[in-house]
């Protein structure tokens, strides 16, 4: 869920913190295992959110929803606002720059918090269009990964808190067959870092270019890849709809099942 202005997918919807609360209490009842809770876009043309006004948007959230029956997570990637969140005692603690500073790794260390350490092409805090083929992004993926994880056990993280994110859309560059390229790729991920496997497809921008539907009208399209992220291992799935996922996994998990 976005508490922002200007998210790609739902800007400015829950930027109110009733809204946010009643919109996150309907995830939970649609059936989601994890809240995430978002203070600052990241995509190419978002605006720059100073970390006290992140702050700001998330207190009465989090204080609304947590401890609750969901665990929360926070995703953020300025150092004060991580700072906040592991300060609240969430779950769960995502950043797209796949936490670069030493000092934060330190913090997660000392943490009891999940950690999502996210693979992307970034120019500071937002997703860029760079023009990376898909070859060159899977190299990018396991450079990083291989960096990062070893970066983040040193600094007292364990391991099996550890998940992996090799990112999707602009933050793979503009080219959408990145994407399908990393989604075909899950199980080699799972096998290679030996951890579990975070997808986030939900409303992408490569959905868009492959289908030419605009953001509103690209659920099936959201649905289709992520029932595939599924199949092929992925541990975690971030969404926007979660009853259409649910119900999807409930029908792939009856046609799977032995009579």
């Amino acid at each position: 869920m976005n508490i922002t202005e200007d998210s790609f997918s739902d800007g400015g919807r829950y930027l109110e913190a009733e809204a946010a609360i009643e919109h996150a209490r309907a995830l939970a009842e649609d059936g989601a295992d994890w809240l995430e809770l978002g203070p600052a876009s990241s995509h190419p043309d978002a605006a720059l959110v100073p970390a006290a006004e992140q702050i700001r948007r998330l207190e009465p959230v989090v204080a609304a929803l947590g401890p609750g029956p969901l665990p929360l997570s926070i995703d953020a990637t300025r150092e004060e606002v991580l700072d906040w969140a592991l300060d609240q005692g969430v779950g769960m603690v995502n950043d797209v720059r796949g936490f670069p500073h030493e000092a934060i790794r330190e913090r997660l260390g000392a943490s009891e918090a999940r950690v999502v350490v996210v693979h992307s092409l970034l120019a500071e805090e937002r997703a860029t269009r760079d023009a990376a083929t898909p070859a060159q992004v899977l190299d990018s993926i396991d450079r990083f990964f291989d960096r990062r994880l070893a970066e983040l056990v040193r600094a007292g993280v364990d391991e099996s808190r550890l998940i992996v994110d090799p990112g999707m859309g602009f933050f793979l560059g503009s080219d959408p067959r990145s994407s399908i390229a990393v989604l075909r790729s899950i199980p080699r991920l799972r096998a290679r870092f030996g951890r579990p496997v975070f997808i986030s497809v939900s409303r992408k921008s490569f959905l868009r270019a492959i289908t030419g539907r605009d953001v509103d009208a690209v659920g099936a399209a959201t649905l289709a890849a992520e029932l595939h992220a599924a199949r092929s291992g992925a541990d975690y799935l971030r969404t926007h709809d979660v009853g259409a996922l649910r119900d999807g996994l409930a029908i792939e998990a009856a046609l799977d099942a032995k009579d």
